[in-house]
């Protein structure tokens, strides 16, 4: 035979229906041919292996030792065809055990992750989560080796590794945090104002996480000085409770300090923009059934709580 390259698949789905049916007539109309196209393929078949595969004999189509041998190998390779071109099955979260790592940030494990796990275990309780730090390898390597699973509430990325794809997820309010005692900030502050103040923010460890607010300032020809950069979100706060200082940071978050710290919201400048969350994840795995599951169930939570972007 010539090269594979030069072959016609379809004729091994003809050489395994007259193997099957040992006629010319019956293996035409299971295939949905007429007689003439299905012995012309048949002829085909014949000169790509040159051998004669299918005899006439007073029993009808008798194969060749040729054919004999081939026909285990035909078969398993349209099996395999067939199970790899199927529409992958549904994931079964009910009675799955299935282990999820998510690399996400401290806004959504601490405000977001309790409600979302809880919802997913009343109807999936096999399954159990890790959450990671975002790190720049999750985005280069641990996602494409599917060690990480998802990336979940990343600011928008400009540039992502190749192959990575992302979806918009939440938009999300910023606000300002200032101490109850604060007499210098009332209400709400405009660019001015807002500048004025010594700032408190989150340090960037991740490397992926560049200011949309200090991208903003600069938009207007301002900057802001910043005195403190904390590690998470309760000792930035606390920083702000006990200082003249202000911090910017996702409403849902800050509601909760409010609670806790002797500290208060202020509305932020108009122009400052929302904290816009992705979604992402490696497209070798986008399409496979645990990775659309738990995308759809991270869109149904946004969806409830009504901050779907």
């Amino acid at each position: 035979m010539r090269s594979l390259r030069h072959f016609d698949l379809n004729l091994l789905l003809v050489f395994e229906m007259l193997m099957r049916e040992r006629h010319v007539t019956r293996a035409a109309e299971k295939l949905h041919l007429s007689q003439p196209a299905l012995s012309h393929a048949l002829k085909r078949l014949r000169e790509a292996l040159d051998d004669p595969l299918l005899v006439r004999s007073g029993q009808g189509l008798q194969p060749t030792p040729r054919a004999l041998a081939l026909l285990p190998v035909v078969q398993q390779s349209l099996a395999a065809l067939q199970a790899g071109l199927a529409p992958p099955a549904t994931f079964a979260a009910a009675t799955s055990t299935r282990h999820f790592t998510l690399a996400t940030t401290d806004y959504f494990e601490e405000v977001m992750y309790p409600a979302f796990l809880s919802q997913l275990l009343r109807s999936a309780p096999g399954l159990s989560f890790s959450i990671e730090l975002i790190t720049p390898d999750v985005l280069n390597e641990a996602l494409e080796q599917r060690q990480v699973d998802m990336v979940v509430g990343l600011d928008y990325q400009d540039t992502l590794p190749t192959g990575v794809i992302q979806t918009p997820w939440m938009d999300e309010e910023l606000v300002c945090l200032v101490a109850s005692d604060h007499a210098g900030v009332g209400e709400g502050v405009d660019l001015e104002q807002f500048v004025s103040q010594p700032h408190v923010e989150l340090a960037d460890i991740s490397g992926l996480r560049p200011s949309s607010i200090d991208s903003c300032l600069v938009q207007h020809g301002l900057t802001r000085r910043v005195i403190s950069k904390n590690l998470n979100y309760i000792a930035a706060a606390r920083v702000v409770a006990l200082t003249e200082a202000i911090m910017t940071l996702p409403r849902q978050m800050a509601e909760r300090f409010v609670t806790m710290l002797p500290v208060r919201l202020v509305e932020p400048p108009k122009e400052l923009p929302l904290l816009k969350m992705t979604l992402i994840q490696h497209g070798l795995y986008v399409n496979a059934p645990t990775s659309v599951w738990l995308y759809n169930e991270l869109v149904a939570f946004a969806v409830k709580h009504g901050l779907k972007s």
